[in-house]
C-alpha cells in the first residue's frame, strides 16, 4: 500500500483533492448564497437547497482539479508545468458533455456527475504521453509533444462523438455494485484504520481510489434526491460519518475517556485533543496519546470502526435511518453533519448510539492503558 501510495501520480491525485474541495467550497458557499437572495414564490426545502447548490459545486470542484492535479504531478515529476496544464485543460474542455448549455448551474450540474473522472483523465493521458515521449526525447520537446498528442486523443474521442462523461458513467455501475456493499464498507474500515496504527494515513493512502468512486456515488444519491426518486447507493462518503465520530478509529470517545483519566499524562492529552476530535481532527491524539504503534489500544481503534460501521450499514439498509443524500465535509460535528446528509432526524439517534458503542468498547482498554501507564512511571 505504501508503495502504490508513492506512486506519482497516486501521489499527486491524493494531494490535490483536498485544495480542490477548498473550490467546491466556496462554489457552493456562493451558489446557495444566490439562492437564498433570490425570491422565489414557493421556498424549497432545505434538502432541495443542498442538493441544488451542491451538485454545480462538484462541477467546479471537477474543473478545479483538472488545474491542481497537472501543477501538482508537474511538479513532483519533472515535467513542465505549463504544457501538462495546457493539455489537461484543454482535454477537460474537448471531453465535457455537449452541447454546452446556456445556463450555467444547470451546465455545471451536469459536469459534476463524472466530471471527476474525467479531470483526473485529462492530466493522466496527456502525463502518460510525456512519460512515454521522454524516454526519446529532450524533456522540454517530450513535455510539449506529449501535451498537444493528449489534446489530440481527447480531440479525436470528440470527433468521433464519443462521450466520455458516457462511457464513465456506464463504467461505474458495476463498480458501484461493487463498491456499495458492506463488504467493502467494512474492507475500506479495516485498512485504514489499520494503516494509522502502523502511523500510515489511511484516509489519504486511498484517497486517490476511493473518494472518486465514492463521491460520484454521493453525487448520483443527490440528484435522486432532487427528482424525489429512490436514493441508489448506501455506502456514499458521508456514511462514513457515522463510522468515524471523532475521526479515524472513532476516536471521540477515547478523546474523552482520556479527559478524565487519573493519570495526569493522559488527562492532559484527552483535555487538549476533546475540541479538535469534535471536528473529527485527531490527528494530535493519535500521535499525542499515542494510538499509532500502541498495542494496548490497537483492538478498539480498529474493532470499534467495525462495529460501528455494522450497525450503521444494518440501520440503513433496513430503512430505519434514510441514506445519505448530501456530501457534508467530515470536520462538520458528527450530530449537524449526519443530520444534514440524512435529513433524517432518526440519524441522530444513530450518530448517538454508534459513540455509545464505541465509548464501551474504548472503555476496558483505556483502563488497562492507564494501568500500564501507571506501571512504568513507577
Amino acid at each position: 500500500m505504501r508503495r502504490a501510495g508513492e506512486l506519482a501520480f497516486v501521489a499527486a491525485v491524493r494531494d490535490a483533492l483536498p485544495w480542490s474541495f477548498i473550490a467546491l467550497a466556496a462554489a457552493f458557499l456562493v451558489i446557495f448564497g444566490m439562492q437564498l437572495a433570490a425570491r422565489a414564490p414557493a421556498t424549497p426545502s432545505l434538502g432541495l437547497r443542498l442538493a441544488s447548490a451542491l451538485l454545480p459545486s462538484f462541477g467546479v470542484m471537477a474543473a478545479a482539479l483538472a488545474v491542481l492535479l497537472a501543477v501538482r504531478l508537474a511538479r513532483t515529476s519533472g515535467y513542465g508545468v505549463a504544457p501538462l496544464v495546457v493539455a489537461s485543460v484543454v482535454s477537460f474542455t474537448l471531453a465535457l458533455p455537449r452541447p454546452f448549455g446556456p445556463h450555467t448551474i444547470a451546465y455545471l450540474r451536469l459536469v459534476g456527475a463524472s466530471g471527476l473522472f474525467v479531470a483526473i483523465l485529462s492530466c493522466g493521458v496527456a502525463a502518460a504521453w510525456i512519460a512515454l515521449l521522454r524516454r526519446r526525447l529532450s524533456p522540454s520537446l517530450a513535455d510539449w509533444a506529449g501535451a498537444l498528442l493528449g489534446i489530440a486523443t481527447f480531440a479525436s474521442l470528440a470527433a468521433l462523438h464519443f462521450s466520455l462523461p458516457g462511457a464513465i458513467a456506464s463504467a461505474m455501475h458495476p463498480i458501484a455494485r461493487l463498491g456499495d456493499t458492506y463488504v467493502a464498507l467494512i474492507a475500506i474500515v479495516l485498512i485504514e484504520t489499520l494503516l494509522w496504527t502502523a502511523g500510515v494515513h489511511g484516509p489519504a493512502m486511498l484517497a486517490a481510489i476511493v473518494t472518486p468512486v465514492y463521491l460520484t456515488m454521493q453525487m448520483q444519491n443527490t440528484h435522486a434526491f432532487t427528482v424525489h426518486e429512490p436514493l441508489p447507493y448506501i455506502v456514499v462518503v458521508s456514511l462514513f460519518l457515522f463510522v468515524f465520530p471523532g475521526g479515524a478509529g472513532a476516536t471521540l470517545p477515547l478523546a474523552g475517556l482520556l479527559a478524565v483519566s487519573a493519570v495526569p499524562r493522559l488527562r492532559r492529552v484527552g483535555r487538549a485533543t476533546f475540541i479538535p476530535s469534535l471536528f473529527n481532527l485527531n490527528e494530535p491524539l493519535l500521535f499525542a496519546a499515542p494510538v499509532v504503534f500502541n498495542p494496548h489500544l490497537v483492538v478498539p481503534f480498529v474493532g470499534a470502526p467495525i462495529v460501528l460501521a455494522t450497525v450503521t450499514y444494518a440501520a440503513v439498509a433496513t430503512g430505519l435511518v434514510s441514506r445519505a443524500a448530501f456530501y457534508i465535509p467530515s470536520s462538520v460535528p458528527t450530530f449537524v453533519s449526519t443530520y444534514l446528509a440524512t435529513q433524517d432526524l432518526r440519524a441522530l439517534a444513530l450518530a448517538a448510539l454508534n459513540i455509545v458503542l464505541a465509548t464501551i468498547i474504548y472503555y476496558p482498554f483505556v483502563r488497562a492503558y492507564e494501568r500500564h501507564v501507571l506501571r512504568d512511571s513507577t
